[in-house]
């Protein structure tokens, strides 16, 4: 069977088994967290945008957007896939340098929605959507990386899976889905090395795209059935030959759902490990920002390439730039939301230390990418004293993750100035027992 089939007999089968309880609990997670990054990001641009550009399409359909407005299913999959990846604080997988849950958990909630689907059968779509997508990142690996967003190009699968399995399509119309989303794939990483909307159009549109080819494989729609290991496929055109059997061994027993890191920070995952690794450091040192001379981060190539804007101008390059963000986190004390408004944009402390924070490539470290997200950090203090540390994965990472009561306070704090606290809860208390939902 092809590699698209064999995805889809996976899919099939695990319609027949009950769903282990720490996937089950790993799934409402990733869920919780999808919520907490979309209702931020469903206030502000590009969403804002896109609820006017795409109004022909709004109040009326089956799905609904983050607030409640009704929308066609493409439309609600694409805005709330841009939404959720807006703010930068959505779910990674790390072996696959991957955000799944923007674009997979978008399709999935509207095609739900429409289908007017219980809510264990969305979670069960949410699972195999990152089932599928997660191992399609990981064999793809760094060298899909070195031009493509994942959360674009690889979106799109998780996307097509768990909105063919809310429609409960069979194996054959199922790859068939897969093979039609393969051609969707898209997403340059020069769209967000500069200040611009882009990057979360991808996960929308990733979105919108795997929504789009189920539905077309759901009237009969085919794609070509050998796209992913063809000699003009997918593996070769968009990577380096992957090795699909590795990607498919474990897939039914090793559940990646359960390996997904949580961001700790508002914004990009690749200075996560600089910013850790130097509060790690201000705080052994005993050593206030204003006494800081200098600060010197080695990490690996994305650090620098993806994370290395050096002077931002903007929100969206802040989030960016390592120098920014170590500087930000050693002058307040965390990288939030706050960390993007214009005050603190242009906190004279905070860009005079920026200045004295210098970012290169450590080969070691760069050898371990993207299975390790680590930094070296010293720290040199205007009286003299030096300091050093490594910091070797990132909180929130699979092993060091974040608990429930953390990601709960991660959630109120982003969709508790949206909803209100009361309705937060609500929603909240609701997440938890999403299984038991009879109809979304």
């Amino acid at each position: 069977m092809h590699v698209v089939e064999r995805f889809a007999g996976f899919a099939e089968g695990h319609r027949r088994q009950p769903v282990a309880p720490q996937v089950l609990h790993q799934a409402k997670r990733v869920v919780i967290d999808w919520y907490a990054a979309l209702l931020p990001g469903a206030v502000v641009a590009p969403a804002s945008l896109l609820e006017r550009a795409l109004a022909g399409e709004l109040d009326h359909g089956e799905a609904h957007l983050a607030l409640g407005r009704r929308a066609s299913v493409r439309a609600a999959a694409l805005i709330n896939g841009a939404a959720a990846h807006t703010l930068e604080v959505d779910d990674i997988f790390r072996e696959g340098i991957y955000h799944p849950g923007a674009p997979t958990i978008a399709a999935a909630l509207a095609v739900a929605q429409s289908r007017r689907a219980s809510g264990e059968q969305f979670l069960r779509a949410v699972i195999v959507g990152y089932e599928i997508s997660t191992r399609i990142a990981a064999a793809m690996g760094r060298a899909h990386y070195k031009y493509w967003h994942n959360t674009g190009t690889i979106g799109c699968f998780g996307a097509a899976s768990a909105a063919a399995e809310l429609l409960g399509l069979e194996r054959k119309r199922f790859a068939h889905a897969l093979a039609t989303v393969a051609t969707f794939s898209a997403g340059l990483q020069q769209a967000f090395r500069t200040d611009s909307m882009s990057k979360p159009m991808h996960a929308g549109r990733a979105a919108e795209a795997g929504v789009t080819a189920a539905l077309a494989a759901a009237e009969g729609v085919t794609g070509s059935l050998d796209i992913m290991e063809g000699e003009a496929g997918y593996g070769r055109a968009m990577g380096d030959d992957p090795d699909w059997e590795h990607a498919l061994s474990t897939l039914g027993e090793d559940f990646h759902i359960t390996q997904m890191t949580f961001k700790n920070h508002a914004c990009c995952g690749h200075a996560f490990a600089a910013i850790d690794g130097a509060l790690a450091l201000k705080a052994r040192m005993g050593v206030a920002a204003a006494e800081i001379a200098r600060v010197r981060v080695g990490g690996y190539r994305a650090t620098l390439e993806v994370a290395g804007i050096a002077d931002p101008a903007t929100a969206a390059e802040a989030r960016f730039s390592t120098p920014y963000l170590v500087a930000t986190a050693l002058t307040h004390g965390s990288v939030r939301l706050a960390a993007f408004e214009p005050a603190r944009l242009e906190d004279a402390a905070t860009r005079a230390l920026m200045r004295r924070v210098e970012v290169a490539l450590d080969p070691e470290l760069d050898a371990a990418f993207p299975a390790q997200r680590a930094a070296r950090v010293a720290i040199e203090s205007r009286d003299g004293r030096r300091g050093e540390h490594l910091q070797a994965t990132r909180k929130g990472d699979p092993d060091l993750p974040l608990s429930d009561a953390e990601l709960e306070h991660k959630y109120f704090e982003l969709a508790s100035p949206v909803l209100g606290e009361e309705q937060a809860r609500t929603l909240l208390a609701r997440l938890w027992k999403l299984e038991r939902e009879p109809r979304l």
